[in-house]
């Protein structure tokens, strides 16, 4: 196993006030003779233990709170690795990954045990083939259902109860309220007085609130590039934006802080399949994925080849 030699680099701090970051360059490193794919998504599990999906035969990698790697599983989801969400059910935990051109929705326990296999929501009425769909996230609500993004297929929402039965679709490809242009991300706020579903609809560079039943609420533009997902601590929400920065936004949605700006950095030829030596400290290149660790730390995955796991480490 290789030994946790993220470069630490204590003269560039992001943010500002309680909200201040020290950047850890590529935190996670795989042992002598692996590397990652492109690395989509990230979690924390509840002993400390962060979890990384990445397009390689390591699909789902392991590393412990000092970025020691641990070991891995899913080497069948090398091609399609991309959306993963931790949830806690009844006192055990698992892992529901989007492995994209899989056309399907995979439960497992952390060590990789498949729980159930979900195809494409037929139900709906929505889709003539599998082919149509191709999942990007999933949420999972306080009681237990989860929501599917379809954000690279057929721009629709799907829920389900906790046992994976099909409960409703709503949404669709437009520019209204309502209907979306790749919903990449989706998540349960649960900032307000009750959880509601937020979706990074990317593409239409916004922020979409619905019910738990689906019904449209608002439209939020705190200024995003490219929105992809999100992670919540407390009143904090963490929204990695594929254009080169990583925002946090308080309870109203207001801005708090944009971390490792790089402007433009989408419209530079050959992005985001970049040379390694253009991967500058302190400035993302394409953040995918992001997530909050217990100590209020942030790790982010970058869309690039051979991955980029960066930590911001939270200071006192």
């Amino acid at each position: 196993m290789n030994a946790g030699n993220g470069t630490d680099h204590n003269g560039i701090i992001q943010g500002a006030g309680g909200y201040s970051y020290r950047w850890v360059d590529h935190w996670a490193r795989m042992p002598q003779g692996r590397a990652f794919g492109k690395t989509h998504g990230i979690c924390e599990s509840s002993d400390g233990r962060i979890f990384v999906h990445n397009t390689s035969a390591d699909a789902v990698a392991i590393f412990d709170s000092g970025g020691v790697f641990l070991g891995s599983w899913g080497g069948e989801f090398a091609e399609h690795a991309h959306g993963m969400q931790w949830s806690l059910e009844d006192g055990r935990e698992y892992l529901y990954l989007a492995p994209t051109k899989m056309h399907c929705i995979v439960k497992t326990t952390l060590d990789g045990e498949e729980i159930f296999r979900l195809d494409y929501p037929k139900e709906s009425g929505k889709y003539e083939s599998a082919e149509k769909f191709i999942p990007t996230n999933i949420a999972i609500a306080p009681n237990g259902d989860f929501y599917v993004a379809d954000g690279y297929g057929s721009h629709y929402i799907h829920q389900y109860t906790r046992n994976a039965e099909y409960v409703r679709t709503w949404g669709g490809p437009g520019t209204e309220p309502g209907q979306m242009l790749c919903p990449h991300g989706i998540w349960v706020d649960t900032r307000g007085p009750e959880p509601v579903i937020v979706v990074a609809d990317r593409k239409n560079i916004r922020l979409q609130y619905f019910t738990l039943d689906g019904d449209f609420l608002r439209i939020d533009t705190p200024g995003f590039l490219h929105p992809c997902h999100f992670d919540q601590r407390g009143e904090d929400l963490l929204v990695p934006d594929l254009f080169g920065r990583v925002t946090l936004l308080d309870k109203h949605n207001t801005v708090i802080a944009h971390l490792g700006e790089n402007p433009g950095i989408e419209k530079v030829p050959g992005y985001p399949d970049f040379p390694r030596g253009a991967q500058v400290p302190g400035k993302f290149i394409a953040p995918h994925d992001a997530c909050f660790d217990r100590a209020g730390n942030i790790f982010v995955v970058e869309w690039v080849n051979g991955g980029r796991v960066t930590k911001l480490e939270l200071l006192p």
